[in-house]
């Protein structure tokens, strides 16, 4: 068992497709100072209130891991370098890359219909059944309601049932019309990597993922993860002292799009392969150098360009803009875990992040903002926070009731002053014991678009007014589109 004072250094093997990118073991440019990031993190880690994190940062294809804190309040277990950690929704890069693997085995085509795979595939809209393809899914633009965490069981047949009972599930927006972050897309794209392969999507991505890139500490399921020293979640009021969470996970539906637990060495090793071209670390390609590449190209726009500081998607990955720095990446949240990850592609540099509550946002802030300025000379752009003097702007328009499957959103005014109450409704209120309802002031930032304030961390919340085509009206905020109900 590794100890907080572990530091773990491998480097990739050239492909037989193209020249070798990375430095031999031991090679990297300037060697990093573990010591000193351990302790900055120990130091970051009490001021935000996080019970314990994880850091891995990948360099000239050398990876150093460090850790700090405790996998759990309850039980003061140290969290440690082969510690696992829930990466949430960082887990659809990899269900997009087992689709993208598919579609170069020529299984499947990127626009071809869901409903030609899956032929019992079935959602409210009958438009939609019949035209969605797998390329909605990936870029979630499918409208799909995408917060239906439907608990089918435990069994290996959860993915198949939760797929099944898409049938009365209606759209948060008509097909392609806009963009909102889509978790059941994801499950559904679980459902046709079991159908098309034959095996459940955990044994999938075992064969196709876990085992080729060589990872020790990847697993998708509790009994696995409790064979490692597993970090346990952790919930509480924004600014206060966070405490276990008295749920673990996530139904097990949820797999295809949030479910895997792993180790920051391993989520690296996954980064590496995609920063070779699709090339593993001893040479065995498992992505092709043009689906690697589709990857990470522009598929669609997103509505609030500020919550993850980029304003478009590709296929799986996030595209971030970092004054004018391109980087790719994905976070991920689970009930008490939070993880990061950004990627720079140009300089082969990537960051793995781990928590398990506290303020995780305020960490992943100022700790990006100190290692990629000093190790790839990159700054990370500002919080998001209205200007000093916010502008005079009519929220008259856009005052009234908007609703998805698990969140119910009101805009009014209070005193004249413009006020976003959301509440949680459905599975996922009850599987999150502080979520209820709660009242932010909104201040604005110009012409539709106004921060949020959460008092609780001091921090601004990017809330957006916009119209489609069709005069349908649309608040976006936690990188979801929530509909007017009442126009």
């Amino acid at each position: 068992m590794s100890t907080a004072t572990d530091q773990e250094t491998r480097a990739s093997a050239p492909s037989a497709e193209e020249p070798q990118r990375f430095s031999i073991p031991g090679t990297a440019t300037t060697k990093l100072d573990a010591a000193h990031w351990r302790a900055r993190l120990a130091e970051l880690i009490d001021t935000y209130r996080v019970p314990g994190a994880s850091l891995g940062i990948l360099r000239d294809g050398a990876i150093t891991d460090v850790s700090a804190g405790v996998l759990s309040k309850a039980t003061g277990v140290p969290a440690t370098p082969d510690s696992v950690w829930q990466i949430g929704s960082i887990s659809k890069v990899w269900t997009a890359t087992l689709i993208m693997q598919l579609v170069d085995q020529g299984k499947i085509g990127l626009d071809q219909p869901v409903v030609e795979i899956l032929p019992d595939f079935k959602v409210a809209d009958p438009e939609v059944t019949a035209e969605v393809t797998v390329r909605h899914l990936l870029t979630h633009t499918s409208g799909i309601d995408g917060d239906v965490f439907t608990d089918t069981g435990r069994g290996d047949d959860c993915v198949g049932e939760y797929v099944a009972q898409l049938t009365g599930v209606e759209q948060n927006h008509p097909l392609g019309a806009t963009w909102s972050y889509c978790n059941s897309g994801y499950i559904l794209l679980g459902g046709i990597i079991e159908k098309v392969t034959g095996k459940i999507w955990d044994a999938a991505l075992t064969e196709q993922l876990i085992t080729p890139l060589g990872l020790q500490a990847t697993v998708t399921l509790p009994e696995q993860a409790l064979l490692h020293r597993a970090a346990v979640g952790h919930v509480g009021e924004p600014g206060a002292d966070p405490r276990p969470t008295p749920q673990m996970l996530l139904p097990r539906s949820a797999g295809p799009a949030g479910l895997i637990t792993a180790r920051t060495h391993d989520l690296l090793c996954f980064a590496r392969m995609h920063l070779a071209g699709g090339v593993t670390a001893d040479g065995r390609r498992l992505l092709s150098v043009d689906s690697a590449r589709q990857m990470t190209e522009h598929q669609a726009d997103v509505p609030d360009p500020y919550t993850l500081g980029g304003g478009s998607w590709g296929l799986g990955w996030i595209r971030f803009d970092w004054n004018g720095t391109e980087l790719i990446g994905h976070d991920g949240s689970t009930i008490g875990q939070n993880a990061f990850l950004r990627i720079l592609p140009g300089q082969d540099f990537a960051v793995a992040l781990f928590t398990n509550g506290g303020d995780s946002k305020g960490l992943f802030q100022q700790l990006y903002a100190e290692i990629f300025a000093e190790l790839a000379d990159t700054a990370i752009p500002p919080k998001f926070e209205p200007p000093a003097e916010p502008p005079t702007v009519d929220i008259t328009p856009w005052l009234g009731r908007y609703e998805r499957a698990s969140l119910h959103t009101e805009i009014f005014l209070e005193d004249g002053k413009p006020v976003l109450k959301e509440t949680a409704v459905g599975p996922l209120a009850e599987l999150d014991p502080d979520a209820g309802s709660h009242e932010l002031p909104l201040v604005a930032v110009s012409d539709n678009l106004f921060a949020a304030h959460v008092a609780e961390i001091d921090s601004w919340m990017p809330v957006t007014f916009y119209q489609l085509d069709n005069g349908a009206r649309y608040v976006h905020y936690g990188v979801r589109a929530n509909p007017k109900v009442d126009n």
